[in-house]
């Protein structure tokens, strides 16, 4: 059943115009994007993949150090835990776009190591663009916006996940979303039953898009 959202969060931010190009397009212009800071450490932005008409687009945080060195989306650890889950809810992930909220890798530098750091509103804001670009081009009929960033980005404000996971809501601009957690957020569960748990609902709530789908394909 499709709902409407309502929050007490802040309002929703006014949607940009945005005008549909091609996706290799979108790549290029965004490659050369310099709204915020991030570019300057990061190695390269990391543009969205996938089919040009996915019926669903996936949204996560932004890149980690695997995707800021390979400039592509969701091939590190995450990804190879979204990849298992995506296949046990019987979504091929070659059929789905993939993007992130944020298109630069933001990070501290420890030694030889890049520890990741979530983006701020600001930083979140300023990438938004490219997120409405990428959604006026692919034109999906489901977003699932994986974890707070990417909810943050998908509503245009705030949006608790546990409150609002597992089920279809309306977003401002008319398209069905579907809000979940981030894959990253099972790696960090210290303990096994836990995570065990958590990645049966993280693979229930992508089932949901599964069946959406179904009933797409079935109109």
């Amino acid at each position: 059943m499709l709902r409407r959202f309502h929050s007490q969060s802040p309002p929703a931010e006014t949607p940009m115009t945005a005008s549909p190009l091609s996706l290799p397009r979108l790549r290029e212009e965004a490659a050369g994007c310099r709204a915020c800071h991030l570019w300057k450490n990061a190695t390269q932005t990391v543009f969205g993949e996938g089919p040009a008409h996915a019926q669903v687009m996936l949204v996560g945080e932004q890149p980690g150090d695997k995707e800021d060195l390979a400039g592509k989306p969701f091939v590190g650890p995450a990804g190879q835990m979204l990849d298992r889950a995506l296949k046990e809810a019987g979504i091929d992930r070659g059929k789905v776009y993939v993007t992130n909220a944020v298109k630069h890798f933001k990070f501290v530098p420890r030694g030889k190591i890049r520890l990741h750091q979530k983006p701020n509103t600001p930083e979140i804001r300023a990438c938004r663009q490219w997120y409405e670009r990428e959604l006026a081009t692919v034109r999906p009929t489901l977003v699932v916006a994986m974890g707070a960033t990417a909810a943050q980005s998908v509503f245009g404000r705030i949006t608790p996940i546990n409150k609002n996971r597992g089920r279809l809501i309306e977003t401002n601009d008319g398209h069905k979303a579907l809000v979940t957690v981030h894959p990253s957020y099972l790696l960090r569960l210290p303990e096994a039953d836990a995570r065990a748990r958590e990645y049966e609902r993280f693979v229930d709530d992508l089932k949901i898009a599964a069946t959406q789908l179904t009933h797409d394909k079935a109109a």
